[in-house]
């Protein structure tokens, strides 16, 4: 019943966001008489701002349409590598008629960036991509928002976020590496920890930023709510079934609306001011300032409807049971075992003032990956970077993206495919662990 009402509230919205939007340039528009007004200025900002705070935020595009490569501008092509029922796996192909840059192109690294399925589009990591351009090959994960997806698809749950990592990481192949941002460190873990398993070849190198991979470690506000409410209780509280005027309905989610609610209750002060700041930005004509804040809210307020199946199995795996440090999470009945990975190269990625994942709680991987040496296993803390600073905006760009990049050159041997031998035992533990 919430997400029906929230759907009537948003049509009944939809209108009143175009007349403050129109209502707004009358009274800014230099020819029209309205501008010439006493306080018109005012008015028009606090037009604008009620647009903005009632109007419906659709998906953004990456809008990466060049990058700079070797200090020449190269064509970039958004590409659909693969397409799935919750996710494509889009390629950002470059382009240039350059034969000194077509040359350093072909030889750059291959790198697949995991993107959060958590609320926010895939876009929130447009700085990551852009940056990456520069110097390798990059596809990313593009979730789809579930109320789009019929209900006659079926449902989504942790074990298929996982299958899905693998097959995108045997579609680019054994020369791939690997950058899981926030919420997918847990399943890309253990994506490439069934991979090695197996037998089957890992990525190169795997980057784990700011995730929950031990959420035991600096519990944070997020953390305290997951861990201190019961499984029913999430069941019973946000979860909530698509309405009839969108391609999923009936499917059960963990409506995008909610999800932006929580987002705004951690700092309500801060975005409070942001939006006070932006009142007074248009009144001043501080267009660059206005500017920078609809880009960062566009982007802030577009979210996404969560599968409830994926949600809760999240909920339960990652932040109740921990199963992942502890040894016992299966997906689709075989153990995920950490250990068994060896010939991937691990680094690990921490904010000194994350408040979503805690300080320790994505270094924990090293405690797990055993089995890889200790020569090849790094770890950065970014100081003063909060949670979006590890992998968007200026500490992003002059601090992280060095090490990043740094570590994946370092890398950049053979594929890494295990030995005969090693491929028999994880055969045995396999079978012991069935």
């Amino acid at each position: 019943m919430l997400y029906q009402l929230y759907e009537t509230q948003r049509a009944l919205l939809s209108p009143f966001a175009e007349f403050a939007a129109a209502s707004s340039k009358l009274y800014r528009h230099p020819l029209s008489p309205f501008a010439h007004t006493p306080m018109a200025d005012r008015v028009s900002a606090g037009l604008d701002l009620m647009h903005r705070l009632s109007k419906e935020y659709e998906k953004p595009e990456f809008n990466i349409t060049s990058v700079e490569v070797d200090g020449v501008d190269v064509a970039v092509q958004q590409q659909i590598a693969m397409d799935k029922p919750f996710c494509r796996l889009l390629r950002f192909k470059r382009f240039s008629d350059n034969p000194r840059v077509l040359d350093a192109m072909k030889k750059h690294p291959t790198v697949l960036v995991v993107a959060p399925l958590s609320g926010h589009h895939s876009t929130l990591l447009r700085d990551t991509v852009r940056a990456l351009l520069r110097e390798h090959k990059v596809f990313i994960t593009d979730w789809t928002d579930a109320r789009m997806v019929s209900a006659e698809v079926g449902p989504f749950h942790l074990d298929d976020y996982v299958a899905y990592v693998q097959d995108f990481i045997r579609h680019i192949g054994p020369e791939v590496n690997v950058i899981s941002v926030c919420q997918p460190t847990v399943p890309v873990l253990a994506a490439i920890s069934l991979l090695a398993s197996k037998g089957e070849f890992t990525p190169r190198t795997m980057t784990m930023m700011g995730g929950p991979i031990d959420a035991r470690k600096s519990p944070t506000a997020v953390n305290n709510l997951a861990m201190n409410k019961s499984h029913s209780w999430f069941e019973n509280n946000v979860i909530y079934r698509v309405p009839v005027n969108y391609p999923g309905a009936g499917r059960p989610v963990y409506p995008g609306f909610l999800q932006h609610s929580g987002f705004v209750a951690m700092n309500p002060d801060r975005h409070l001011s942001s939006h006070y700041d932006y009142f007074l930005d248009l009144v001043r004509g501080d267009g660059d300032s206005a500017e920078g804040h609809r880009e960062f809210y566009d982007e802030y307020n577009a979210v996404l409807d969560m599968p409830a199946e994926y949600y809760l199995d999240t909920i339960k795996t990652v932040f109740q049971d921990f199963a992942l440090v502890n040894g016992t999470w299966k997906v689709n009945g075989q153990l995920v075992r950490p250990q068994d990975i060896q010939t991937t190269a691990l680094l690990t990625v921490e904010g000194e003032l994350d408040d979503i994942s805690g300080a320790g709680q994505t270094r924990a991987a090293h405690d797990l990956c055993t089995g890889i040496p200790k020569s090849r296993q790094f770890h950065y803390d970014v100081a003063g970077a909060g949670h979006y600073g590890i992998f968007s905006g200026r500490r992003w760009r002059e601090k992280v993206y060095p090490e990043v990049r740094s570590f994946i050159a370092a890398h950049q041997g053979a594929a890494a495919r295990p030995a005969p031998a090693k491929k028999a035992a994880a055969a045995k533990r396999r079978a012991a662990s069935r």
